[in-house]
């Protein structure tokens, strides 16, 4: 396999799997919840968390995607689809998220060692060990033909699977991955596209959206050649961070630390209230 940097080997690894179980919920508690244990892992030396998140059918806006001249059109259109639509709490631009796009969180307590690009390397080198199949032909570089391009969007001879993302608070550091596991990428790309061509209508835009071109994106499915499941991805999670630490266990918040998952939540929940 692959050296991981030197962050992924930590004492601990504590886990929380909701790959299942958060596909029912609103997806805006995930981000309440990234934000949550950031703040708990500030205070937790030598420690990693791991978690896992699938939601149902929804978009995910930037901030900036939310205040196009027409966005109550392009917001309908998406919903018109059977798609939930909600602003994300950090940067970045719209994504999808259905039951076959797998989110992973790492999330570290901050430190000077740990810099932004540090923090993108470690979840680029981490891919790389959950799919040996693909290895070195997983390569990081902006994709800006996709939707939500970035300098650490994942891809396979051009086809883009995965972005990273990460957000820093209150002494702890989320990195964020999403991976398109099955389904079209290119029918995914394409749902983004005619969004933004509804909701960019009608007067002037302020920043530069993506020209999407739906066949720079594909699932991890379509670029292996067969099946890759949620499950499996999720065992080879647990494998990889077990050779990385000597201690791996499940997470549960203490009713303090629900507290302020509870008002995290509020929070993202009155952000949308009046974005809308």
């Amino acid at each position: 396999m692959y050296e991981l940097p030197e962050i992924m080997k930590q004492n601990t690894w504590y886990v929380m799997d909701q790959s299942v179980t958060g596909i029912p919920l609103n997806p805006m508690a995930s981000f309440a919840m990234d934000d949550t244990l950031c703040e708990k892992i500030a205070g937790m030396p030598d420690t990693g968390i791991a978690r896992s998140w699938v939601h149902d059918n929804t978009v995910v806006l930037g901030i900036q995607d939310s205040r196009l001249p027409s966005m109550k059109e392009g917001r309908a259109f998406l919903e018109k689809e059977g798609y939930r639509v909600i602003v994300r709490n950090s940067g970045g631009l719209a994504v999808v998220l259905d039951p076959h796009v797998y989110n992973l969180s790492l999330l570290f307590p901050e430190s000077k060692a740990l810099t932004i690009d540090k923090g993108y390397e470690a979840m680029t080198a981490f891919t790389r060990e959950l799919l040996p199949e693909l290895g070195e032909k997983i390569q990081d570089g902006e994709i800006a033909v996709s939707y939500c391009p970035g300098r650490y969007d994942l891809s396979v001879d051009g086809r883009k699977f995965a972005g990273i993302s990460q957000r820093r608070i209150r002494g702890g550091i989320a990195v964020q991955i999403y991976l398109a596991v099955q389904k079209s990428g290119a029918e995914r790309a394409g749902l983004i596209r005619r969004f933004y061509e509804k909701a960019a209508q009608g007067g002037p835009v302020k920043y530069h959206y993506p020209q999407i071109e739906p066949e720079s994106m594909a699932s991890l499915s379509e670029i292996l050649g067969w099946e890759l499941t949620n499950e499996e991805l999720t065992r080879r999670i647990l494998l990889a961070l077990k050779k990385q630490s000597g201690h791996l266990s499940t997470l549960e918040l203490s009713a303090e630390e629900q507290e302020r998952f509870e008002y995290h939540l509020d929070r993202m929940e009155k952000r949308n209230e009046r974005l809308y």
